[in-house]
């Protein structure tokens, strides 16, 4: 469905085009085809979603999925930001959910509403995780590294994200990147993952390293965390 409200946007979108940045772009993100992509830099988009937020096309936006290009689908995740409600936050992101087709859109999107409740957002959290729909599970992974790792941070979130298993490089690189920005804030709690085995060997290790290249973690905790790599 291609609505007035949203050939305006993609004519809109063409006017911010930067074809070497398009190029760029399109190297780093190999699951999505190259005719996709406008080449549209994020600051440029975000500003566009919060004009864009004040009007009522963007409701009508919302409402028109699939998008054809992805910096729609971020176009789409950014002015979900805007909404202040958290139901209706939560209900715009699993109508989206379905359509994230890349690592870029699925890391950007973070809808400050979600700190409004917390104990809805885990459960959410706990349903996005088992979906088995590759982004959507790291949505859940990624919201569970920025909103449970400070003052909401429990024994049992780790766990949430340890019990996860895949067989996708996208779903077990963030989990590499959760646990590494666990031992970044959290290492006390955390460290028995990396000791006792508890991660895939794959995700045991990428956590590693990306753990010794952080200047939050200390050199003895770096030392310590090279010595358990496994094999």
């Amino acid at each position: 469905m291609n609505t007035q409200a949203e050939k305006v946007i993609e004519q809109k979108l063409f006017t911010f085009q930067d074809k070497q940045y398009r190029e760029f772009q399109c190297k780093l993100m190999p699951t999505v085809a190259p005719e996709r992509v406008i080449g549209v830099r994020t600051p440029a988009l975000r500003a566009y979603a919060k004009e864009l937020a004040k009007t009522p096309a963007s409701a009508e936006f919302l409402q028109v999925l699939p998008h054809a290009y992805y910096e729609e689908n971020n176009l789409h995740g950014f002015i979900i930001e805007t909404i202040k409600d958290f139901d209706t936050a939560v209900q715009a992101v699993d109508k989206l959910l379905p359509y994230i087709d890349n690592w870029a859109t699925c890391d950007q999107i973070k809808p400050k509403a979600f700190r409004k409740n917390i104990p809805a957002l885990y459960e959410k959290i706990k349903e996005w995780t088992a979906s088995g729909t590759t982004y959507t599970v790291r949505f859940g992974i990624e919201m569970l590294m920025n909103f449970f790792l400070d003052e909401n941070f429990t024994p049992e979130s780790v766990e949430l994200a340890a019990r996860i298993r895949s067989d996708e490089y996208y779903i077990n690189m963030m989990i590499a990147w959760y646990f590494a920005t666990a031992l970044s804030k959290q290492y006390a709690s955390v460290i028995n993952y990396i000791e006792e085995n508890k991660l895939d060997v794959w995700v045991h290790n990428k956590a590693i390293q990306k753990s010794v290249e952080s200047y939050r973690i200390t050199d003895g905790q770096k030392d310590f965390l090279r010595a358990l790599k496994r094999s």
